[in-house]
């Protein structure tokens, strides 16, 4: 599926589950590095790696956040197809990230199913918009094989849920109940008769709209284990689509290493100005120099 496919199934969907986005040979460094962040399923399971403990009993508690422990998973997150996809959907030629987070999930450690929702309420201050210039799209990427038993999202199409309102927000599984008007305990039989399933082998990409309906589901492989990332785009002037501000997190090893190996796109996607913007100053330009003393500022030095 090329990307112009792509953004009309995202457009007609919701979302579009791209098998194999990023290259097998592309993927393999960030997946190198990833013992450095998670334990391996040999460690969990047998109890021998002192982390094991943290992913016990909380199905968040396997979240890392950008920047990464792993440099390489950090660049993954702005790799130039993701850039070009995210380009492509919404579509604009300036995008940044604004939320990208590293996810490990073992059989057994937790409950990973979840009631069908959208994530728009911990993505914009607002509600989403079909408005050009004012629409996000998330994506997950699988850093390995996530078949059926390794829990990958399933999703329902636009066209079962365009009517839904912003409220409810949670469509719980029949059974279950809530007292948040966020919460809609029906059973919504509707919505989970028609869910599909994101599966795919590594380097899949699972693009969709924070108002898109979806969920994750259980493992059941026996010593089972899922790596996966979650990765947000918005247009650059898309000010309410937030998950949290960089500038609290650049001053610390992990973001300095990230800044010394990215390229200047990747470097923009996370609010660097472009060369030739007003901000690169002689005076800004040593500073920076200084803040990042490993950063190639070759291409936002004036020419000549």
């Amino acid at each position: 599926m090329d990307l112009a496919d792509a953004a009309r199934a995202w457009e007609t969907e919701g979302f579009v589950v791209l098998p194999a986005f990023i290259p097998a040979d592309e993927l393999e460094p960030a997946v190198r590095e990833l013992p450095a962040m998670f334990p391996s399923a040999d460690g969990f399971h047998d109890g021998t790696d002192p982390r094991r403990e943290r992913f016990l009993g909380d199905e968040f508690a396997g979240i890392d956040s950008f920047p990464f422990a792993s440099t390489e998973i950090s660049l993954l997150a702005v790799h130039s197809r993701l850039l070009e996809l995210a380009q492509a959907l919404l579509p604009e030629d300036d995008v940044h990230l604004y939320g990208a987070e590293a996810w490990a999930k073992y059989t057994g450690a937790c409950d990973y199913e979840q009631d069908l929702h959208r994530d728009y309420l911990n993505h914009t201050i607002l509600v989403p918009s079909s408005a050009p210039g004012c629409r996000q799209v998330e994506m997950f990427l699988f850093l390995t094989d996530v078949p059926e038993d390794l829990g990958p999202p399933h999703l329902v199409s636009s066209r079962h849920t365009a009517d839904l309102p912003a409220v409810p927000n949670w469509f719980l599984r029949p059974g279950t109940s809530g007292r948040s008007r966020f919460t809609d305990d029906s059973g919504s039989p509707h919505l989970y008769d028609a869910e599909v399933s994101g599966a795919g082998p590594a380097g899949t990409v699972i693009a969709f709209q924070p108002g898109t309906v979806h969920r994750g589901t259980q493992l059941t492989a026996p010593r089972g284990v899922r790596y996966s990332m979650q990765i947000c785009y918005r247009p650059a002037g898309l000010i309410w689509g937030q998950r949290g501000a960089w500038a609290t997190r650049s001053f610390t090893p992990e973001w300095t290493a990230f800044v010394s190996r990215a390229i200047p796109p990747q470097l923009m996607a996370l609010g660097f100005p472009a060369p030739g913007h007003p901000y690169w100053t002689p005076d800004t330009l040593a500073g920076t120099a200084l803040r990042y003393p490993n950063l190639d500022l070759t291409p936002w030095r004036p020419a000549g």
